[in-house]
């Protein structure tokens, strides 16, 4: 059981007499369930963390959970604790939507080639691989009552149904009714999570409860939206350590009309010294996980990896709404006729026997709710040629298929519009992340817009420019430039102990204020390895190490700097943001990462 747990190879020619840049390859920094559409040499999807989107409404919360649970575990006891302010109304959320999330906004890092001219050749090498990296990966059913005045001591407020779920609202002033309704009917109850949850009654919280519907299985899961009048977007942390892992990747979403950054946790930009930009970023989990850990953001911050126009959604967004999509012509329609049907509307592509792909990721499990496989036929073989099994079709689940049609309306259809209404309504998207562990739960992350805020790009390009004699300089986005010997890996500068460039707090207006600033002391270190290996080779001559200026919004990745709020309430999502903690704005370099590593080095 969980709770809410947020969360090419080039041939290069010589162009003039300096270098050539060749054609690049990306990968991305990649998470949640779904990312890397279509970008090569991507990292491997991480499926350890939760992801969670806010759209920032004045005086209401909308928020969307992506739901997973593990497929080792028994779906149907499956159980998910939410502390919430109001009863709110309920809705199945879109996956595509959070697979466009994950997809468009996932931080890319690459590392162009270039060449010093070197002899008769004119270039330094022949073949060149330029790699990009990237650090880590990405309406509804009812609402009504189950009727009748509760007695005074039964703590339900409310019952309903959303999708596969089925739902409960509790209040209460203790936490053992509340227990025992749910032990009682059938929830599973979070071992140890007794004195959190009274916290939160205590805070004049109540408890939402979900689990899947009998029947139900891990198929059928899907996000869910809650939607409730308050001006505080914030999650429960406080409740997640109980159902946690050592360093959870956790990933926040937010659609609003400006930058978002968090309230009451630090914002941090990470020290590009200690990405290894040689190779692939592997460890840019590992960076993060210690940038937020340092002094000053105590394990309570975040980093920002894309804050920037949500048009980006766009290219992404093909599988979120398709206007073809109609359950209105299920209804009536031959059992025999369905997949050719959703074939027409662009849900599934299953054009012959033994092949099968479903284009959305909820239509498998409706079909197989209303229309399933006969025994010992595999799904791919009888919706791929239906008419061979006409006789074996189940007619009474099928029914008139008003059953399948208000299902894929409520599941698929409805969702989708909604999705897409917030693409087409919502001009900005903020993507902040962290990594947590849950002995650092111990406040519930608010989220706010500060409009003073800068873009971070999630492009983060490097160059590697390969001198003549096997040495090369990386030129960081920044533009600051690191010497590295020939052949070897990514330097470890000796002495250099800052994980965090720059933790930040941003207020709900203005620039951010600089808790810690090491951007002094890091230029120190890479002046002092160039020059001990003899770059600038020309002293005099040569740019200097440049950084962005500390007192600037935005640095030269376009990664802005804006943090969050002070941290001294460190219990929660009573949420309260009354202090607001001093000013803000942000910078990221924000998980700077994975970038894949020169082929010599391999």
């Amino acid at each position: 059981m969980r709770t809410w747990t947020m969360m090419g190879r080039a041939l290069c020619a010589a162009l003039g007499a300096a270098s050539v840049a060749a054609i690049p390859r990306t990968a991305e920094a990649c998470g949640g369930t779904a990312c890397d559409g279509g970008i090569p040499n991507s990292m491997p999807v991480n499926q350890d963390g939760e992801n969670v989107l806010f759209v920032l409404n004045q005086n209401e919360v909308e928020v969307h959970i992506q739901i997973s649970i593990d497929p080792d575990t028994n779906a149907q006891k499956f159980a998910w604790l939410i502390p919430i302010q109001e009863v709110p109304e309920f809705e199945v959320g879109s996956q595509p939507l959070f697979d466009a999330l994950l997809q468009s906004s996932v931080p890319v890092y690459q590392l162009n080639q270039s060449f010093e001219q070197c002899g008769e050749n004119g270039i330094s090498g022949g073949l060149t691989t330029n790699a990009t990296g990237t650090g880590q990966d990405d309406s509804a059913g009812g609402t009504g009552t189950d009727g009748g005045e509760p007695a005074p001591e039964d703590p339900v407020l409310l019952k309903t149904v959303a999708g596969a779920f089925e739902i409960v609202v509790l209040e209460g002033a203790n936490i053992d009714p509340i227990k025992t309704w749910l032990l009682d009917n059938d929830f599973q109850w979070i071992e140890g999570s007794d004195e959190v949850l009274q916290q939160y009654l205590d805070e004049g919280q109540k408890i939402v409860a979900l689990k899947l519907a009998s029947g139900a299985d891990e198929g059928d899961v899907h996000p869910i939206v809650l939607r409730y009048p308050s001006n505080e977007n914030c999650f429960p942390l406080r409740l997640t350590r109980f159902a946690s892992v050592e360093n959870m990747d956790i990933r926040v979403f937010l659609l609003g009309n400006a930058r978002a950054a968090p309230s009451n946790y630090r914002h941090v930009l990470v020290n590009p010294l200690k990405i290894d930009w040689l190779n692939l970023a592997a460890n840019y989990k590992e960076v993060i996980t210690k940038a937020v850990d340092e002094l000053q953001a105590d394990g309570l911050a975040f980093v920002t990896e894309y804050a920037g126009p949500s048009a980006v959604l766009q290219q992404f967004s093909f599988n979120v709404f398709n206007p073809s999509w109609n359950e209105a012509v299920f209804v009536g329609l031959e059992p025999q006729s369905v997949i050719d049907t959703l074939n027409n509307q662009g849900l599934t592509s299953c054009w012959e026997p033994g092949f099968c792909f479903y284009n959305h990721p909820l239509i498998e499990g409706i079909l197989a709710d209303f229309l399933p496989p006969p025994d010992g036929v595999a799904p791919e073989e009888f919706y791929g040629n239906l008419a061979a099994y006409a006789d074996q079709i189940d007619l009474m689940l099928w029914g008139d298929g008003s059953g399948f049609a208000t299902a894929l309306n409520d599941r698929i259809i409805a969702p989708g519009v909604h999705a897409q209404e917030l693409i087409d309504s919502y001009e900005y998207l903020t993507r902040m992340y962290t990594v947590i562990s849950p002995n650092e739960m111990i406040a519930d992350p608010i989220f706010h817009i500060n409009p003073d805020l800068g873009d971070v790009d999630s492009f983060r390009p490097a160059t590697e420019y390969n001198l003549c004699d096997g040495n090369s300089v990386v030129t960081l986005p920044d533009a600051r430039e690191i010497f590295v010997p020939n052949g070897a890996p990514w330097p470890d500068f000796i002495g250099e102990m800052w994980w965090a460039e720059e933790i930040q707090q941003v207020a709900l207006k203005g620039k951010p204020m600089h808790l810690v600033n090491n951007t002094a002391a890091i230029n120190k270190k890479i002046e002092e390895w160039n020059l001990a290996h003899g770059w600038p080779r020309f002293p005099d001559d040569a740019p200097t190490t440049s950084a962005s200026d500390s007192d600037t919004d935005t640095d030269s990745e376009g990664v802005d700097s804006a943090t969050s709020g002070g941290q001294e309430d460190a219990s929660g999502c009573g949420c309260r943001s009354d202090d607001q903690p001093g000013a803000a704005g942000l910078l990221a370099l924000a998980g700077l990462g994975l970038l894949a590593g020169r082929r010599r080095r391999r």
